[in-house]
């Protein structure tokens, strides 16, 4: 009963701050917002002892990614009433994309109810962190593998398109630099000692 008053609490929670993501009219609230959405996901997650997911959440989304998100619309002079021009010309589209997610969860919720038989229960000592490295690593590591290429070449490729060089910039040449000689970089000069 406790744990599902809890959960009902977290979801509500959930759905008003995701509904408050799309609505804010600040970008930076709109942000926290979605920080204050993942952190009541990560207490479902460990409402179904999801423990490793939840922390990974917690780590990976709000600790870097919304990091990054809030420094971006923070430094970046972003023209909010232009990108609200487009809203109303998408809303039937997310309208239908939005309903389809809710059907899948309406199956998804049912099958559950009414159609699972028996279900297992775990011993003890169950560790699902220690379940999901094994299934990882052991039934889908080479699709593991593919998504840590893709990532490599994604990052790999943000950097190249980032990286420009500027005309009125000075270089280091090395070359240069190990070639010189010293009597082109020192010069002595003979001075008479100062006299009192």
């Amino acid at each position: 009963m406790f744990e599902s008053a809890v959960f009902y609490a977290f979801a509500a929670v959930l759905l008003v701050s995701g509904t408050l993501v799309i609505t804010s009219r600040n970008p930076v609230h709109s942000a926290l917002f979605l920080v204050l959405a993942f952190f009541t996901a990560a207490g479902t997650w460990l409402l179904l002892r999801a423990e490793f997911l939840a922390i990974a959440l917690v780590v990976v989304y709000v600790g870097a990614v919304m990091v990054l998100f809030l420094f971006v619309v923070m430094m970046l002079d972003i023209n909010i009433e232009r990108l609200r021009e487009g809203f109303w010309r998408n809303l039937p589209l997310a309208v239908v994309v939005g309903g389809i997610l809710v059907l899948e969860m309406i199956f998804i919720l049912a099958n559950r109810v009414w159609g699972v038989g028996d279900v297992r229960q775990l011993p003890a000592n169950y560790s699902n962190t220690k379940e999901l490295g094994r299934i990882l690593y052991t039934d889908y590591a080479y699709a593991f593998e593919i998504a840590a290429v893709i990532l490599l070449v994604a990052i790999i490729a943000a950097i190249a398109l980032t990286l420009r060089r500027r005309k009125d910039r000075r270089y280091q040449d090395p070359s240069q630099q190990v070639g010189v000689r010293r009597e082109e970089r020192v010069r002595l000069v003979s001075m008479p000692a100062e006299k009192e």
